[in-house]
């Protein structure tokens, strides 16, 4: 974890502004829930995304649905991106909803963002029924293996789909949303990438006598290789997307977190 030292200095450098990637200008808050901050200010978290992000972007959907949605750096960048977009935010701790309001306030774009707690499969689909052309964000920490279900959320079936994947807290994860989706989505695997000292702008006397300090700072401290699917509906989605019976409904399951 970053020291003291290293947190104020990139604070001071940054104002806490995000300096980079796709939410470059975003005001961020002093804290974030179960990640690191400072490569949020520096704008390089989760840079693998970048790509996938500005697609997203590129598509201008009526609603994006967060699940997991933490302090909410997706669910406000993807706010401030998407001026005409709804975004409805489901993240069941209290603390990281209470920052994620600071954070929707602070960049002016409360009016767009819906806070929800826990977010079930029933939950998911009842959402996923009242929206149009909508982007799904998900990081559950393993629950997607419930949650992205298309028997149980059909909506899913026509919905463009960003998910990290959590085969080291469930394993075969990956290869059970491919097989779910492979009919209805071309499917991108996206894998974690090395994190570089050079990509740690702010050189003191500090960093140049304690090198390591650096990668620290840029890390994003995983517990293993993390991997992401991004997934978009084919055209014929839509068309085969059926309606869950009665018995589906019954198998929804709770969140894990």
């Amino acid at each position: 974890m970053p020291g003291p030292y290293m947190t104020k200095l990139v604070a001071a450098r940054t104002g806490m502004v995000v300096q980079s990637g796709p939410f470059s200008g975003m005001r961020y808050i002093a804290k974030s829930h179960h990640s690191q901050l400072i490569p949020k200010w520096l704008g390089i978290y989760e840079r693998e995304l970048i790509g996938a992000v500005e697609e997203a972007i590129g598509l201008q959907p009526d609603t994006v649905v967060d699940v997991g949605a933490a302090e909410g750096y997706y669910a406000v960048g993807l706010a401030l991106r998407m001026p005409q977009t709804q975004i409805i935010a489901f993240e069941m701790v209290p603390e990281a909803r209470e920052l994620l309001t600071n954070l929707a306030e602070i960049n002016g774009v409360s009016d767009r963002i819906t806070i929800r707690g826990a977010c079930r499969s029933r939950d998911l689909a009842e959402v996923l029924e009242n929206t149009g052309n909508t982007l799904v964000v998900c990081d559950v920490e393993g629950a997607e293996a419930y949650l992205l279900d298309p028997i149980r959320v059909p909506g899913l079936n026509r919905c463009h789909i960003l998910v990290e994947l959590h085969d080291i807290k469930l394993g075969g994860i990956s290869e059970e949303l491919r097989g779910r989706f492979s009919a209805t989505h071309d499917i991108e695997h996206i894998w974690e990438e090395k994190r570089e000292r050079s990509e740690f702008p702010y050189q003191t006397f500090y960093t140049k006598m304690i090198p390591s300090s650096l990668d620290v700072a840029v890390s994003e401290v995983r517990a293993g290789r993390m991997a992401w699917y991004w997934m978009r509906p084919l055209a014929s989605a839509a068309k085969t997307q059926q309606p869950a019976t009665v018995e589906d409904k019954q198998l929804q399951e709770p969140l894990l977190r």
